[in-house]
């Protein structure tokens, strides 16, 4: 059997299961060690014995067991870079690329060239912080979060992809007093509580991760409500939220900070999925 005979065959069941079929590839890149390219170039080839029995093995766990296939592999890829991800942390989702990409374009439009303290809350895997400072040189970055099992993971990924970020344990701002930061992101748990979520997120995702109250905006208002303290005068938040809370991040950013500049940013699916708030001397093009 050829490898796309392979593939084709394995999407077809994926589907008949009602998992993701993009799963496939994902797990025979991981047990073949090929790349996306690599993995194209053998398709009229024929797979190995050896790897189909590894591929079924795993590949029958998430089928049958309701296990991500992340989880079971091990890792999840974000913005070109391997993140090590367990049942401590929340599997990295493309929207949250979305998110760095934007950081990253408004740093060079407001603050190119400057060294930035920036502190990402509710870090989890540690994806979003290890990325900005893998990305831009320009960043220190410090990044908190409540679990103990998911700093561990973070700093793992920390240190294997070879970043400098500082973790702190601590609920939301509690660990940075003291400290002052001229940009802060966060992607915190925005699901609401009475919200039915797919049971391969909720029975492997950490809960704590997941959801954010009755009405998803439990954690942005403990954040804008308590964040002046440690701003710059001129100084940017960015968060992630639910595509349905494009007005209540408006009001909730109006309420404390009623001067500053709103942004609300959609997704590549034209989602309002990015609330941008601009603290301080910030110049505006006309």
């Amino acid at each position: 059997m050829t490898y796309q005979k392979f593939i084709r065959e394995k999407e077809k069941q994926a589907v008949e299961c009602d998992k993701e079929e993009s799963a496939v590839v994902l797990l025979l890149e991981h047990v073949t060690g090929f790349e996306t390219n690599k993995l194209y170039l053998q398709m009229n080839e024929e797979i190995p014995e050896d790897i189909v029995e590894k591929f079924n093995k795993i590949f029958e766990a998430y089928l049958y067991d309701n296990k991500p296939i992340q989880y079971l592999i091990g890792y999840c890829n974000f913005y070109g870079y391997d993140f090590i991800v367990n049942e401590n942390v929340l599997i990295p989702r493309y929207e949250t690329e979305e998110l760095v990409e934007n950081i990253l374009y408004r740093y060079d439009e407001h603050f190119s060239g400057q060294k930035v303290n920036v502190c990402d809350l509710a870090t989890g895997s540690g994806c979003i912080a290890i990325s900005l400072a893998k990305e831009e040189p320009n960043m220190t970055l410090v990044a908190t979060d409540i679990s103990k099992e998911a700093i561990k993971v973070a700093k793992e990924n920390n240190e294997k992809l070879g970043a400098n970020v500082k973790f702190l344990i601590g609920d939301m701002l509690e660990p940075l007093k003291g400290k002052k930061f001229d940009i802060f992101v966060s992607n915190p748990p925005y699901i609401p509580e009475d919200e039915e979520v797919m049971s391969l997120v909720k029975d492997n995702e950490p809960n704590i991760a997941l959801f954010g109250g009755n009405d998803g905006m439990k954690f942005y208002r403990i954040i804008l409500s308590g964040v002046k303290p440690y701003l710059n005068k001129k100084a940017m938040l960015a968060f992630e939220h639910g595509y349905d809370k494009k007005e209540e991040m408006i009001k909730l950013a109006k309420e404390y900070f009623p001067t500053s500049k709103v942004e609300v940013i959609k997704d590549l699916e034209g989602k309002d999925r990015m609330t941008f708030i601009y603290v301080g001397d910030f110049k505006w093009e006309e």
